[in-house]
This record gives C-alpha cells, sequence and structure tokens, in this order.
C-alpha cells in the first residue's frame, strides 16, 4: 500500500467523514481500501437519502388516496338475460300456422359500473341505474377476486343502490365523510372503471355545489356534486373522494356533450337513505326498541315501551357512544353496527346521559313474522309464490328471485293494471323481495290509498321485459 498525507487527510477526509477507523491501522499509512469503501458507503446513503427524498416530492395526496381506498372500490358487472325470438319471415309464418313454439335464442347484455365497500360485511354502494333491468350482478375486486353480488335494495329516485356478497374474510371500507362543507376548488378524486379500465383514478377539483339534472321521463337528481375530474361510463356508482380519503359523493353522470362536466350524489344524501336501505331490523328480524338520530351524534329520539331498550333503562335525549366497544359517532354507525345481529343476542350500548356515563345490555327481541300472502291479497289482489331456481331456469330467468304471479283479482289494483298470471314480482318500492316473509314486511304497515311501485319481470316470446307499475293499496 502506499502512503497517506495526514495534513490532508485531517483537512478534507476527516471533516467530512469522521467515522472512518483510521485508529485500527494507524494515522500515518491507512490502507487506500478501506478509504475507497468507506467513501462509497458514505456516496451510497448520500444517494439514498436523495432518492427518498425524491421519491417523497412525488407522492402526492392523490398517491396516498388511491393506495388507501383501492381495495375498497369494485367493479359491478351486470348481465341482463333476454330472449327474442329468432325466426322471422316464412319460418315465424310455419310456426304459427302449425301451433309450434317459437324458436329462440338467448341475448346477454353486460354493463360496467363501479361501487364501493361500505361495511366489511360485504355490503356495497353503487348507483341505481348501474344495477337497472339486470338479472345478476358481481362485484370484482382489485385483486381480481369476484363474487355474485344480491341486489338489497334500490332508490331510483336519488340513484342509489345496496348490494350484498358473501366474502371469506371481512372487506375493507370506505370511510364516509360529510358533503355539507363541501369548498368550491378544493381536490376531488374519483376511482371507478371507465370504459372497463378497472381502477382507473383521475383528479380534478369540486367545480360547483346544488347542481341539478334533469331526465326526460319526469326524473331530476337534485343538490348534486360538479366536479372535472374525469368521470367516463362504467365510473357510475364509485366514489368520489377528498385528500383525507374520505368518501364526499357518489359518482353518476356526466355531460356528454361537454368534457369535464361530472356530477356525483353527495354523500349527506346517502347518509340520510342508508338506515332506509339497510332496514337491518326488518332484514334481520330482529327489534331494539330504538330510533336514533341520522346525523352526529347518535341521538335516542324514542324508545318503544315494553322494547329490549326499555327495559335496559335507555331513554330518549341518551347518545350513543358504542356498540360492543366499536365507536358509534352517527346513526349510521348505529344501523351498521347491528348488520348480521340475530334474535335473542346480547348487545352492549355505552351511552351517556348528560355527563354522565353508562353502559347497557339489550337482548334483541325477534320480529313477529306478518303473513305476507294474505296482505298481498288483501292490499293489492295479487296471488303469488316464490320463484323457484326450477321454476326461474323453465321461465328462462336463471339467477332470478321473486314471486311468481299465480292469479290476479280483476276488481283489484293488481287487476286494473293488467297485472297477470306468470309475472314475476322482483321488487316493492326501493326492496327486493325474494320471498312472503319479505313481503309481509313491506306491507304489514301499509294504509288504504297508500302508492306502492311495482317492479315485475314478464316473460314472452320475444323476450323479458321489465315493469313498472303504482297501485294504491286498497
Amino acid at each position: 500500500m502506499g502512503s497517506f498525507n495526514l495534513l490532508t487527510l485531517k483537512d478534507t477526509t476527516l471533516k467530512r467523514y469522521p467515522f472512518i477507523p483510521l485508529t485500527r491501522y494507524g494515522l500515518i499509512n491507512p490502507p487506500l481500501w478501506l478509504i475507497a469503501f468507506s467513501l462509497l458507503v458514505v456516496w451510497s446513503a448520500d444517494a439514498l437519502a436523495q432518492g427518498a427524498a425524491e421519491w417523497a416530492r412525488r407522492r402526492t395526496p392523490v398517491v396516498e388516496v388511491f393506495e388507501a381506498a383501492k381495495d375498497a372500490v369494485v367493479n359491478i358487472s351486470s348481465t341482463q338475460v333476454l330472449e327474442v325470438r329468432s325466426s322471422v319471415g316464412i319460418d315465424r309464418l310455419f310456426e304459427e300456422m302449425f301451433a309450434l313454439p317459437p324458436r329462440t335464442k338467448q341475448l346477454k347484455r353486460t354493463s360496467v359500473g363501479s361501487g364501493f365497500v361500505l361495511h366489511p360485511a360485504g355490503y356495497i354502494v353503487t348507483n341505481a341505474h348501474v344495477v337497472a333491468r339486470t338479472a345478476q350482478q358481481k362485484a370484482i375486486f382489485a385483486d381480481q377476486s369476484e363474487y355474485d353480488a344480491q341486489l338489497i335494495a334500490v332508490d331510483q329516485e336519488r340513484d342509489l343502490a345496496i348490494l350484498k356478497i358473501d366474502p371469506p374474510h371481512p372487506l375493507t371500507p370506505l370511510k364516509l365523510g360529510h358533503s355539507h362543507d363541501l369548498m368550491i376548488g378544493e381536490t376531488a378524486i374519483a376511482i371507478g372503471n371507465p370504459l372497463g379500465y378497472q381502477h382507473t383514478v383521475t383528479a380534478g377539483v369540486v367545480s360547483a355545489l346544488d347542481r341539478t339534472l334533469e331526465f326526460d321521463n319526469n326524473l331530476s337528481f337534485q343538490g348534486l356534486i360538479q366536479t372535472d375530474a374525469s368521470i367516463n361510463p362504467g365510473n357510475s356508482g364509485g366514489p368520489l373522494l377528498n385528500v383525507n380519503s374520505e368518501l364526499i359523493g357518489i359518482n353518476t353522470a356526466i355531460r356528454g356533450d361537454a368534457q369535464n362536466i361530472g356530477f356525483a350524489i353527495p354523500v349527506d344524501q346517502l347518509r340520510a337513505l342508508l338506515p332506509a336501505l339497510l332496514d337491518v331490523e326488518r332484514r334481520y328480524r330482529i327489534v331494539t326498541g330504538l330510533a336514533v338520530s341520522g346525523e352526529e351524534p347518535c341521538r335516542i329520539r324514542a324508545v318503544t315501551k315494553g322494547s329490549p331498550a326499555h327495559r335496559a333503562g335507555l331513554e330518549p335525549g341518551d347518545t350513543i357512544t358504542h356498540i360492543d366497544n366499536v365507536p358509534i359517532a352517527s346513526g349510521i354507525d348505529f344501523h351498521i353496527a347491528l348488520i348480521g345481529r340475530v334474535p335473542r343476542e346480547a348487545v352492549i350500548m355505552n351511552y351517556t346521559r348528560g355527563v354522565t356515563a353508562a353502559t347497557a345490555e339489550l337482548t334483541l327481541d325477534p320480529r313477529p313474522q306478518p303473513d305476507g300472502d294474505k296482505l298481498l291479497q288483501d292490499r293489492l289482489g295479487i296471488y303469488a309464490q316464490t320463484l323457484t331456481p326450477d321454476v326461474a331456469k323453465a321461465m328462462r330467468l336463471g339467477g332470478v328471485t321473486g314471486l311468481v304471479l299465480t292469479d290476479v283479482d280483476w276488481r283489484s289494483p293488481a287487476g286494473k293494471a293488467k297485472l297477470k298470471r306468470g309475472d314475476v314480482l322482483v321488487s316493492i318500492n326501493r326492496y327486493r323481495v325474494s320471498n312472503m316473509g319479505e313481503v309481509g314486511e313491506l306491507l304489514e304497515k301499509v294504509r288504504q290509498g297508500v302508492v306502492l311501485r311495482l317492479t315485475l319481470l314478464r316473460v314472452t316470446g320475444l323476450g323479458v321485459y321489465r315493469l313498472t307499475v303504482d297501485l294504491e293499496a286498497r
């Protein structure tokens, strides 16, 4: 090894790199390889630090929002199966002359939309128009796992729908934000599946608030958020997020004759509608006896006498803070916390009364099952039975659930609306129905004169038609 000048080392190397272990080898003649190695280590550390700083500068709020939310965003693939008559001309005349069954063929039409996870148990929010007129839906996640989705509830007037899947493990939900305090100009981030390109992220700003969209069929959406974040067909039902990864809107529509003018349903509309859409106590046939506020905090508005809540000592004005140690910030949290509960289950509720904190244990009562068969006949004049998988297959309605009409009282509201035997009832108002128990739950409190909107499927030789009729209960 060659010699090394101590003065040069002290004036330069030792000042910049004081950690070089020269004492082990002597100050006058340290090995050159050791000095080179030490300099390489320091240079590598500097390069890594510089690279990390550059990477951190590239990590924008949009990147962080996408990484936080992507696992909660799903692709909604909806399939509509149509039966169409395939014979024309002389073939059709031949069939009619000899009373032969028409030759038909199945056409499948697939549409793609977006949605997001509302609850770890598999509840997903999307647009009503994404699942309208469809028999089957699939939810496809970022890891390409896919699940059959059941339509739980739909509200056409606000273009919102709830789907349910059965995942093998808890899902990651989006955090619901608020839209009442949105600022024009603040960052808005959309994630969805435009034109089938899964998990596409676009960013822009909140362009305007309280917009109204008018449609030809006397339908209008009001109070919408306008954004210039790029939204295309397939984004419908996907989330619009703020920089805190909170849901502020549900993307729903665009102006087809313009660029970067998109609209989203404010999350506060979803918050207001969720208790009715989820309808947890009816769906799981449980009774708490509580009516709570929809916003923050979760304050009890009313307690039914003799109910589990009454027996546990809860009173109007109490504020629920936890259910089974899960924080409850709003009435929405309250309803979500009851998803999947069963009758006779014990539920621990922490609450405050004034400045005093307390705990109550509720044992959920079973919800009585009304006679749906009788109510359907009495209120609407419809006689029906559950559509079994075999009957659905025979009617070329594979995958559809509902009630098939076996008879109609011609003097009844259903008879006057020209409903007929073989029609399949799939929903009443915003709720899907698949058995008489669900029908009974929906019709139990309906009184004379109340108008109900029914959605039915009608199978003909030319295909499957969707009917929507308004019937006044008798």
